[in-house]
């Protein structure tokens, strides 16, 4: 059974920072994708960031590029998305997903384990 578990969500104040984590088990993690994507109410779940297989591959949404970063720790089956200069509406619901194949892209049909998610809350 494929467990996913974020951490790291919290409120700050805009432009903080955050560092989230995704700590992946049951699954081969170092042959597939990781992404992350964030939902805010009422709006639809959207991509943020994601990361290929081996870590040589990274690719963000336009609204994340040059404040995000994702990494992975293939030895501990882990990913991080260090997210800088935060703004009001980055506040959603981030979740981190196991993708189908080595890379993913940015559609949510591309993965198929998702984690519960955690809360990031930026106040102006």
């Amino acid at each position: 059974q494929v467990q996913l578990v974020e951490s790291g969500g919290g409120l700050v104040q805009a432009g903080g920072s955050l560092r989230l984590s995704c700590a992946v088990s049951g699954r081969t993690f170092s042959s597939v994708a990781i992404g992350w994507f964030r939902q805010a109410p009422g709006k639809e779940r959207e991509f943020v960031a994601g990361i290929s297989w081996s870590g040589g591959s990274m690719y963000y949404a336009d609204s994340v590029k040059g404040r995000f970063t994702i990494s992975r720790d293939n030895a501990k089956n882990t990913v991080a998305l260090l997210m800088n200069s935060l703004k009001p509406e980055d506040t959603a619901v981030y979740y981190c997903a196991v993708g189908r194949a080595a890379v993913a892209g940015s559609r949510v049909s591309g993965y198929d384990y998702w984690g519960q998610g955690t809360q990031v809350t930026v106040s102006s």
